[in-house]
């Protein structure tokens, strides 16, 4: 195995401190307000799909501070209050097709799955970015109110709201789910809203930007770098404001049973952040351990099955 991180008995309890500016939380507490606030303007589509029993739409809602949020909700044919899950996807990913999410709506979950805004589905960002590249980690990275992750976040919040207003949902046992940036956005989800009743997020990003750096150069982190170097002087605001969607400062706020796994070879997301978020996590919790992959772990179908039985335990049972 290429160790090129910690020791797998070193990162069992391995931490990294919590780097919160003084306004955190009202920070949060007050984009939480905004994104609650702002209506969603929600708009669904049939959609035929050649699967008996199976109800498939295309849907709609505004986007945190401009832009619409684009997705699928998949469910049983006349289903009503049904467990619920969520699913973000991968950085520069999309939402997918719905024969992605047929193993989960034929057990009787209903889905929503959303293309993150701006990337490379059909949801669309018409927010005002007035710093950084045209690379999603750096819009915005000079004001912590106008960067990126911090709309995406309120977006994932969004999705929420949308899906609590659904006739196919159960609002009290909605969970989230995704992989890598969905990774961090279902556990962002999950600190910043305490309807999600389960979250499972593989090999997680965003888990803590300067260990990130010290490791890694593979994309995107090597735009972000490349921007420190552009502007030396700027590093200090850049990762304050970072600090704001950076996982490690949120984990005493997920109180849901979480399920995260980690490949120990993962060039992308480095085991040493997501065990530094795994082990602050308060809650009911697992990781699973791989220790010859790397970020390709989700693919694989032992931790679908693993996902299943925690959707089977946290979810589903009323």
């Amino acid at each position: 195995m290429l160790l090129f991180d910690l020791p797998l008995e070193t990162l069992r309890t391995y931490t990294l401190p919590q780097v919160r500016e003084p306004d955190f939380a009202e920070f949060w507490h007050d984009v939480k307000r905004r994104a609650h606030a702002q209506p969603l303007n929600p708009e669904r589509v049939p959609v035929e799909y050649p699967v008996d029993g199976l109800a498939v739409h295309k849907v709609y809602f505004d986007a945190f501070e401009g832009g619409r949020i684009c997705g699928w909700l998949i469910a049983r044919r006349g289903a009503k209050a049904q467990p619920t899950l969520i699913h973000y996807h991968g950085y520069g990913g999309t939402k997918g097709q719905v024969y992605d999410y047929l193993a989960w709506a034929l057990q009787g979950y209903t889905i929503l799955a959303i293309d993150v805004r701006g990337q490379a589905g059909e949801s669309a960002d018409n927010a005002p970015y007035p710093t950084g590249f045209t690379t999603w980690f750096t819009m915005g990275i000079l004001e912590p109110r106008q960067y990126y992750f911090v709309r995406a976040y309120a977006d994932a919040i969004r999705a929420i709201d949308f899906v609590a207003q659904c006739d196919e949902v159960d609002p009290e046992h909605i969970g989230v789910t995704g992989a890598s940036q969905g990774g961090a956005l279902c556990l962002a989800a999950s600190a910043l809203d305490p309807r999600p009743k389960l979250c499972m997020s593989e090999v997680p990003g965003l888990c803590h930007f300067k260990r990130t750096s010290e490791l890694t150069r593979e994309q995107p982190w090597a735009d972000v770098i490349r921007y420190f170097a552009l502007y030396p002087d700027k590093t200090d605001t850049m990762f304050k404001t970072l600090s704001y969607v950076e996982l490690n400062n949120f984990t005493d706020w997920i109180q849901c049973p979480t399920l995260i796994s980690v490949g120990l070879v993962d060039l992308l997301c480095p085991p040493s952040t997501v065990f530094a978020v795994y082990n602050g996590l308060k809650c009911t919790k697992e990781i699973v351990v791989y220790e010859f992959s790397g970020h390709e772990v989700g693919a694989f179908s032992y931790h679908a099955d693993k996902k299943l039985r925690w959707a089977a335990k946290y979810l589903r049972q009323k």
